[in-house]
């Protein structure tokens, strides 16, 4: 049993805390303001917002924000994380954030004597409430082998990357797949529809061809039923594209797809889908084409 302090209950943090507790580990949940889901409730966790109270005697802590601002916010910013760890403790970032920010993290607790990973996670709300997270981690080896067990309890699969920084310069790869997937399947929708092919057997092809994909499966169904139900906001997915681009720029590296995918996906927030699934970038490409694609 590890005691860990699990910061922010939002969609992720809730799944995941409650994981943790379920899997037998001593979980303390903290958020900023008072919170309570069916998620949380069902585990048997209370959150405080006594974020003192919540790092006492921790062992591991474990947070994942939206955005960098949120974690420069908890880590440097009003709550100063960096100031009030337990001694010794390992801290765990499981967002998804630009690995400039990762890289500073690591530096600061570093400078104070804490092991640092950078470990974000592929999937959504139903992964994180469902122990079904794909995890990407990066920092020494030593210190992934101490908190596996926690990444265990949590996902269906663990993949240590290599040194720090390596899990955060993963996620923007897969993340940029799953731009690319999203915006390949609203141009061929959409191309499909033009056509005068029925998407119903468009999709059937789709599920069994050799380029078929979960996103084409369920996005691909959702796009006919016009069900964009939220799991990953679509601004969210903006934020993401610009990391992408951000890193990418850095490196030199050209990632075409990600500037065409920002494109798509302001156009859609602008008609007012931001708070709707990612995958309602793809209402863009064909509202440009002038078709619709439920059925």
């Amino acid at each position: 049993m590890t005691k860990i302090a699990y910061l922010g209950m939002g969609t992720m943090g809730s799944g995941m805390a409650a994981n943790l507790k379920k899997a037998g580990h001593d979980v303390t949940a903290w958020n900023r303001s008072a919170k309570t889901t069916p998620v949380l409730q069902a585990a048997g966790l209370s959150v405080t917002t006594d974020l003192a109270a919540a790092l006492a005697g921790a062992e591991v802590v474990m947070y994942c924000l939206s955005e960098d601002t949120a974690v420069d916010d908890l880590v440097f910013g009003a709550h100063k994380l960096v100031d009030h760890l337990p001694a010794g403790a390992i801290v765990v970032d499981l967002s998804t954030i630009d690995p400039a920010t990762s890289d500073r993290e690591r530096a600061a607790f570093e400078a104070k004597g804490h092991e640092f990973l950078d470990a974000p996670v592929f999937g959504t709300k139903g992964e994180a409430e469902g122990a079904g997270l794909w995890i990407v981690v990066g920092g020494p080896k030593s210190v992934f082998d101490k908190v596996l067990p926690l990444f265990n309890a949590i996902s269906a699969t663990v993949h240590y990357m290599g040194e720090g920084g390596k899990g955060a310069a993963m996620k923007l790869v897969g993340n940029l797949l799953v731009a690319s997937q999203l915006q390949a399947l609203g141009e061929a929708l959409t191309l499909a529809k033009k056509a005068g092919l029925a998407l119903a057997d468009v999709q059937g092809v789709l599920d069994v061809a050799d380029f078929r994909t979960p996103i084409y499966y369920g996005v691909g169904r959702g796009a006919q039923a016009g069900d964009y139900t939220v799991n990953f906001a679509l601004n969210l997915m903006l934020k993401d594209a610009k990391l992408i681009q951000a890193f990418a720029d850095r490196l030199g590296s050209p990632v075409p797809t990600a500037a065409t995918a920002q494109k798509y996906i302001q156009e859609a927030i602008n008609d007012g889908h931001g708070e709707q699934n990612a995958s309602a970038m793809i209402l863009a490409i064909a509202k440009e084409a002038g078709v619709d694609l439920a059925q």
